[in-house]
């Protein structure tokens, strides 16, 4: 062979073996992809099950594979519309501030604004209330309603880090002796229901944290009596109370507060919507190539 034919194949080969390493690199970084989006509730639950895809009209998924797992929203309708909705009154002392609508049905009493401050309107004893209020039954019903992989909680989850799903308490439920977290493990769709036959509280300080892409919105407790938020607690999610819902001085929540027949009570508190965590990174490798020609 020639020395010309000699120094083209030497360059060829190296150029072989980087095209035969970025491909290799390519495939991993689409399977690491692949998996990203799998479900944090079952590995084989897919990014159209956490959007609710498969799911029917009770928000069970139909079916009987690991995606079946995923909840689907539970469908506020109207009553979305509203960060506090009460069934009888709304009360309030100090300097509350409500970011959004508030409303009252069938009841006609709403005391304390101002000193509170309600950013959107307030409707009283009205059809837009009734409405909200209609759909709040249906709404409860639907989340009460659900049975699709359900997993027992009891007594205190406070200090506990939970995943999404669905789960249920036979009797009361609290956060007391710890935070608790709620991990979304990297899907913002992910939704965490809280089935609780009678009461719902939380401690004086304890927060909910969000983890994961975990969001205030696709958070729901679902309170078969009432709920009491303590002092300076923090709290995510919509809250779905047969009865009524009070919140001590100094407490948050970051969705809505909804009571279907009962009165909803304000201290100095915040009622608002923040989205709140980021989706968990993902890294992929990459691969830094070098080329020297080097010519003989």
């Amino acid at each position: 062979m020639s020395p010309r034919w000699n120094k083209g194949r030497s360059l060829v080969v190296p150029f072989a073996v980087i095209a035969a390493i970025a491909v290799l690199v390519l495939s991993t970084a689409v399977g690491l992809s692949q998996l990203a989006t799998r479900s944090p509730v079952q590995e084989g639950a897919t990014v159209a099950a956490l959007n609710g895809a498969g799911a029917g009209t009770d928000g069970n998924a139909s079916g009987g594979s690991a995606s079946t797992c995923v909840q689907a929203s539970v469908p506020l309708g109207a009553a979305g519309n509203f960060r506090v909705l009460a069934g009888t009154t709304v009360t309030n002392t100090g300097a509350t501030v409500v970011k959004g609508n508030l409303g009252v049905s069938p009841g006609s009493a709403v005391t304390g604004f101002p000193p509170g401050k309600v950013t959107g309107t307030q409707y009283i004893a009205d059809t837009a209330a009734a409405n909200a209020q209609i759909a709040l039954a249906k709404a409860y019903a639907n989340a009460m309603g659900r049975t699709n992989c359900p997993t027992s909680v009891a007594g205190n989850i406070g200090g506990k880090t939970l995943s999404p799903g669905l789960y249920v308490s036979t009797s009361s439920l609290a956060i007391s002796s710890g935070d608790l977290t709620l991990t979304a493990k990297g899907h913002s769709n992910a939704v965490f229901i809280f089935k609780i036959a009678t009461k719902f509280t939380t401690s004086s300080g304890r927060s909910v944290i969000l983890a994961g892409g975990a969001l205030a919105s696709n958070i729901y407790w679902v309170v078969g009596s009432s709920a009491t938020l303590g002092t300076t607690s923090v709290v995510y999610g919509t809250i779905l109370a047969h009865k009524s819902i009070s919140m001590a001085t100094g407490s948050t929540l970051h969705g809505r507060a909804l009571a279907h027949i009962g009165a909803v009570t304000l201290a100095g508190n915040v009622v608002t919507h923040t989205t709140a965590g980021a989706p968990a990174a993902v890294s992929t490798p990459t691969l830094a190539v070098s080329l020297t020609r080097v010519y003989s």
